[in-house]
């Protein structure tokens, strides 16, 4: 049989012109009949010449296609594909309000603009020597964007320079002028993209700054630890902005931005937003803005009038340690910073040697002064080291002898003489004679002495942080023979006893401490954990999200009984013509109160404190003011309750 007709193995590759005819061949059997079909049909030369000079054609101008396209059209075609990407940016969500307790608004929102760029499409690199290189089309798109913002084109450069982001934020809070020549170029700027942001109005200022805080510009650091913001976005710094910042950032949303060569010939871009914003929450505070207002202009008045230049304020309500007001004075203009602080706005701040910038209510280290003895008092009577009726004579001075040297002797005054005075009195009239024989013991009294002065101390709070809802608080210091061993290498003395016991020493204490002790005294025995934000909100419906419940950190350290009578005394310091807080009489409401002076090292200069609740009988507010290297004796302190107390209760 010939080779043709042989019928092939089916282990044999099929021919590819036997797949491609297999049609013809059908057609041909059919024409022959049945007894004449073959198995094969060859193909027919000239077809095969055909089809290969047809395939050796399309090939042909195929790779010639390639080979233009490569390396005449590459640049450009490599330019429209770019131009072609889209990209998926972040929609910065509104963020949260914040509110004073009757839902006066603190915080406004204001439209910002910004140009975010591509790094990647303005990669520099540089020479030897260091300097920046670009590509002409680089240079000239650079030049354009700086003249069309008035801006330094140098300054363009460094940032995308000293950015390792892939995206860099080239100008910010851009004018509404420049605005609208910006958005009439911007397709022209390769991967640029106007961003829309907001940046915050603070509506009282430096009365609210140190509560509030500020926000500003993400930094790399915090950028690096953060997930979901842009290199442009705002975050909280300080303040309440910082410390609720997961709350009032509220959640991103994504967009998608194409930009084509099509597009830009008619000067516009595709946006689609691929994930919605959801807005942040809002925080509705404890505090009164106009009691934090009336507080902030009587501590700086009547600071200023003492020649003084530093103090500081709190007001709690003792009932659940909610913060009815927290002032720190000098304090600072938090809209500064809201556009971008100039660098010598910044550094002036910086260097001012009253330290604006610094929280003093809840970070200072104060020595308290006489504002300790209500608190020795109430650990005396839970001791049962002395009754309440015991009378202690005061001099105005007790004399403690060496005891390594009995012909040494040393002197530890008052600021005047009491006669004889028990534990009331001496809490009304702050009489220092009986708190040292009561404290460090003398005579045939005894005394609690340093470890159980510490103890109490410890109880209401003065050697830890009291929680409260703001960063940077100070958790306070009570020096024990331990410390004064370990770190001066030093012995404990009495005379260290005896300064402990009025409040000096090396005590350290902030006053919202002050003011957190004094509402345990207030209501009974009861530390509350100061709060100020009493509910947060959704800002997109406006329910509730969460809502902040009073946190008990302690309580039943102290009798009841035994407070009552440190009550007491606070109060005859009010009423009785001995006490030292009579100015508070004239008030609509019966008030209990507590004067305190601190020695600071510095001749006739003091630190100056009072303290009070209201009423007293069933006491709604606490208020403890302190002010700072004051010149004399003289009522500064004082005042500034007076006036907290009566807006307080008249809102006048």
């Amino acid at each position: 049989m010939p080779k043709i007709y042989r019928v092939k193995n089916k282990n044999v590759d099929i021919e590819p012109h036997e797949v491609f005819l297999d049609k013809l061949a059908q057609s041909k059997e059919d024409e022959l009949g049945l007894s004449e079909k073959k198995f094969e049909v060859p193909i027919k030369e000239r077809i095969s010449y055909l089809l290969f000079g047809i395939f050796f054609i399309c090939a042909i101008i195929l790779f010639t296609k390639v080979f233009y396209f490569q390396f005449f059209e590459g640049k450009k075609l490599h330019t429209v594909a770019e131009n072609n990407k889209g990209s998926v940016n972040l929609i910065v969500p509104t963020r949260g309000i914040v509110y004073d307790k009757n839902m006066t608004q603190l915080v406004l929102n204001s439209a910002a603009y910004d140009l975010i760029c591509d790094r990647a499409k303005f990669t520099l690199g540089r020479s030897p020597t260091g300097e920046p290189i670009s590509s002409p089309e680089i240079t000239n798109e650079l030049n354009d964007i700086a003249n069309t913002l008035s801006l330094n084109s140098q300054d363009i450069i460094s940032k995308i320079q000293n950015t390792d982001s892939s995206e860099v934020l080239l100008a910010d809070n851009i004018n509404h002028e420049k605005l609208l020549l910006l958005e009439a170029k911007i397709n022209t700027f390769t991967g640029c993209r106007i961003q829309q942001n907001t940046t915050r109005e603070y509506v009282m200022g430096p009365v609210f700054s140190q509560v509030l805080g500020y926000t500003a510009r993400i930094n790399k650091d915090e950028y690096s630890d953060s997930t979901g913001y842009a290199i442009n976005d705002y975050i909280g710094k300080t303040g309440l902005e910082k410390y609720y910042e997961p709350y009032l950032r509220g959640t991103p949303g994504q967009s998608k931005t194409v930009s084509t060569t099509l597009a830009q010939a008619y000067s516009q871009s595709a946006n689609q937003t691929v994930v919605p914003s959801v807005p942040g929450n809002n925080l509705v505070l404890n505090i009164d803005a106009g009691l934090q207002k009336v507080i902030y202009d009587s501590l700086s008045s009547n600071i200023q009038r003492m020649g003084g230049k530093k103090g500081a304020a709190v007001a709690m309500d003792p009932r659940t340690g909610a913060v009815l007001a927290l002032v720190s004075y000098p304090s600072y203009d938090d809209n500064m910073f809201s556009g971008g602080i100039s660098q010598a706005d910044y550094s002036q701040l910086l260097n001012d040697p009253s330290q604006p910038l610094f929280n003093r209510a809840i970070s200072a280290k104060y020595p308290t002064g006489s504002t300790i003895k209500p608190f020795e008092a109430s650990a005396v009577l839970q001791e049962k080291i002395i009754s309440p009726t015991k009378q202690i004579y005061d001099p105005g001075y007790i004399l403690i002898h060496s005891q390594y040297d009995p012909s040494v002797t040393y002197r530890y005054g008052g600021v005047k003489p009491h006669g004889m005075v028990d534990i009331r009195k001496a809490i009304a009239v702050s009489s220092n004679i009986y708190f040292y024989t009561v404290g460090g013991g003398y005579g045939d009294q005894q005394g609690l002495g340093p470890a159980r002065i510490k103890k109490y101390l410890s109880l209401f709070g003065w050697d830890q942080k009291t929680g409260v809802d703001l960063p940077g608080e100070f958790g306070g210091f009570i020096p024990d023979p331990a410390w004064k061993k370990a770190t001066k290498n030093q012995p404990w003395w009495d005379g260290d006893t005896y300064n402990l016991a009025i409040g000096q020493s090396d005590l350290e204490t902030t006053p919202l401490q002050v003011a957190s002790a004094y509402c345990a005294i207030a209501n009974g025995g009861t530390l509350y954990k100061p709060q100020i934000v009493n509910k947060i909100i959704a800002g997109d419906s406006g329910k509730v999200v969460q809502q902040l419940q009073p946190q008990i950190i302690r309580s039943g350290f102290i009798d009841p009984a035994n407070l009552q009578i440190v009550r007491e005394g606070m109060r005859d310091g009010v009423t009785q013509d001995y006490g030292l807080s009579r100015s508070l009489n004239n008030l609509p409401v019966s008030v209990a109160s507590k004067t305190g002076t601190a020695e600071i090292g510095i001749q006739n200069y003091y630190n100056a404190w009072s303290s009070a609740f209201a009423p007293y009988e069933n006491p709604q507010i606490v208020i403890v003011v302190i002010a700072e290297n004051v010149n004399g004796l003289g009522a500064v302190t004082l005042p500034v309750a007076h006036d907290a107390l009566s807006y307080f209760f008249t809102k006048k």
